[in-house]
C-alpha cells in the first residue's frame, strides 16, 4: 500500500491545490456578484471537487443517513474530528442545511479557498489562547446562525484524533451554541476512516479505503437538560466509531 502512496499522493497534492487555486477567485466573484449565497453555492461546488479529488488516492466517501433531519429548525450537527477532510463532504452532503463550522483562527489565513471560506462564509474563528475572544465569537457564531437560519458544525474534541480513537469532548462551545438555540435539533455525527489519510504522518497519503459518515437520531434541545444531551451526543458517536 505504501508503495502506492509514493505513486498516487503526488497526483492527489497537485489536483488538491489546482483545485484551491481555481475556486480561491471564483469565490471572491460569487461574494462579490451575488452575496453570501453566491459564495456558499461556489464552496459547496468546490467540496464536490474536493471529495471526488479523493478518488485520486482510491479514497470514496460515503455519508450513511437513516433519519429525517427537519429543515424548519436550527441545525447543530455535532461530531468526532479524524482530519481535515472531514470538512468537505460535511459541506457537500448537508450543503440544504448551509453548515458552518467553528475553527481556530490561525486556518483564517493563508490557505487558498479554505482562508477565504472561513473568514467571508460565517464561521467562528476562535483564538484558543484567549478565552474572552473565544466567548464573543462564539456568542456571535451562535445568534447568526439562528437568525439566518444556517446550521452549526462543531468538532467538540478540540482537536483530531490521529490513529481514530476519539478524545474527551469539551462542553463550553456547545453549551454556548445550545443557550442562543433552546429549540434547536442535534444531529451526532460518527465519522470513520478519515484519519487513514495521513496514517505514515504528513506524506505520503493513505490509499485505498473507504471514508463514511453516519448520522445518528436526531435529539431536540426542547424540554431537555443540556449536559443529558451533550452526554447522549458524545457516547452514541463515541459508540458507532470503528478503531
Amino acid at each position: 500500500m505504501k508503495f502506492f502512496s509514493y505513486i498516487l499522493s503526488p497526483i492527489f497534492g497537485l489536483v488538491f491545490f489546482l483545485l484551491l487555486l481555481i475556486f480561491h477567485p471564483l469565490q471572491w466573484l460569487g461574494l462579490k456578484l451575488f452575496g453570501q449565497n453566491g459564495h456558499q453555492k461556489v464552496v459547496d461546488v468546490m467540496c464536490w471537487f474536493l471529495v471526488k479529488g479523493l478518488l485520486f488516492l482510491g479514497v470514496t466517501v460515503k455519508l450513511i443517513n437513516k433519519h429525517n433531519i427537519s429543515k424548519n429548525k436550527t441545525i447543530i450537527f455535532v461530531s468526532n474530528h479524524q482530519g481535515m477532510f472531514d470538512i468537505p463532504p460535511i459541506i457537500w452532503f448537508f450543503r440544504k442545511y448551509t453548515p458552518k463550522f467553528v475553527s481556530k483562527k490561525e486556518l483564517g489565513k493563508g490557505i487558498p479557498s479554505i482562508s477565504f471560506n472561513l473568514r467571508h462564509g460565517g464561521a467562528a474563528l476562535i483564538d484558543r489562547k484567549d478565552r474572552g475572544q473565544s466567548i464573543r465569537e462564539l456568542v456571535k457564531f451562535s445568534k447568526n446562525i439562528n437568525e439566518k437560519s444556517w446550521s452549526a458544525v462543531i468538532f467538540p474534541e478540540g482537536t483530531r484524533s490521529r490513529n481514530g480513537k476519539p478524545k474527551a469532548f469539551s462542553h463550553g462551545g456547545l453549551k454556548t451554541i445550545f443557550h442562543y438555540n433552546p429549540d434547536a435539533i442535534v444531529v451526532p455525527l460518527t465519522i470513520n476512516n478519515s484519519w487513514k489519510l495521513f496514517r505514515y504522518g504528513k506524506y505520503p497519503l493513505g490509499v485505498f479505503f473507504p471514508i463514511t459518515i453516519e448520522t445518528h437520531e436526531p435529539i431536540s434541545l426542547e424540554g431537555k437538560k443540556v449536559e443529558d444531551v451533550i452526554n447522549k451526543t458524545e457516547q452514541v458517536i463515541i459508540k458507532n466509531i470503528k478503531e
